[in-house]
């Protein structure tokens, strides 16, 4: 056999084994998984509708936040149907790290100012990873600024203070449906008499339905569960709220319908006063806007 002939068999196979081994490394690969990918767009917001979802700003990225509840419906044309009252709550969050955001705000709703953080426990991934849930656990400080009712007698700064505790836990089924549960713990240290419980326990269920490639139909439920002997001040109703996501570049546009006038779990989880039976219904809406700061 001449050289070169010898030498170009020798590159075919050279060529053969490489070829062969590349085709055993990927099959390899495939097998064990080495890769993870994770879920994205659980939901379009930070919020499904009042109430936060697992989902948090990226690392340097600032949502500002404006949401508006309108008055009744059934309040009537002489009212315009609720639109000449707002109440506003404006906010701004921001994504400190891939796993934790935090957020400050101020809403009209009792004059309060609001702090939280929001931690990303567990993520819904396959591959390498494989988890079948999003976990987040969500947590608020609330400041109640209203005016004293009762000015003369010792009054504590404490007791302006409300606590909220949550667990966000949620399933993207498919590109079009995702859902989540919402334990939530509310402590407030003062209440409006002894008939009012300071801590209340309620379970949040909410829901994305995807319709086209920017909108979805998106709804939220709390039932708050009552304790024993259960006997408040004022008459309060579980809160619903029904709505859509509009998607537009930078924003992202909720518009809904729910019988909650506060825009903070510690108001619209124990304090709704309107009833979806009785057409207390409000017209609202949350507008989001980010900015990459770094």
């Amino acid at each position: 056999m001449k050289v070169k002939h010898f030498t170009l068999l020798l590159i075919i196979n050279l060529l053969a084994a490489i070829v062969t081994a590349q085709d055993i490394d990927s099959l390899l690969d495939s097998q064990m998984n080495t890769s993870t990918d994770y879920t994205t767009a659980t939901f379009k917001s930070t919020r499904i509708m009042n109430g936060h979802s697992i989902e948090r700003m990226p690392t340097g990225q600032l949502d500002f936040r404006i949401c508006h509840r309108f008055g009744r419906l059934n309040s009537g044309a002489y009212n315009l149907w609720g639109l000449d009252e707002a109440n506003m709550h404006l906010s701004f969050e921001y994504g400190i790290t891939n796993w934790v955001m935090a957020g400050i705000g101020r809403g009209t709703y009792e004059k309060a100012f609001d702090g939280f953080l929001k931690f990303s426990i567990l993520r819904q991934s396959t591959g390498a990873i494989n988890m079948p849930v999003s976990v987040s656990y969500f947590t608020s400080l609330y400041v109640n600024t209203l005016k004293w009712l009762n000015p003369e007698r010792t009054n504590y700064f404490s007791s302006r203070l409300s606590y909220v505790h949550q667990i966000l836990l949620a399933r993207k089924f498919s590109e079009s449906l995702s859902l989540q549960v919402s334990p939530t713990f509310i402590h407030r240290n003062l209440v409006a008499s002894e008939l009012d419980p300071n801590d209340l326990y309620s379970i949040g269920l909410g829901g994305r339905i995807k319709l086209s490639h920017h909108i979805s139909l998106n709804a939220e439920y709390f039932y708050v569960i009552h304790p024993p002997r259960y006997s408040p001040s004022i008459k309060t109703y579980n809160p619903l709220a029904i709505g859509v996501d509009i998607e537009t570049g930078g924003h992202v546009f909720q518009l809904m319908f729910t019988n909650s006038l506060a825009m903070t779990e510690k108001g619209f989880i124990g304090e709704t006063t309107g009833s979806w039976l009785k057409r207390d219904i409000h017209f609202g809406f949350n507008l989001s806007r980010v900015f990459m700061l770094k």
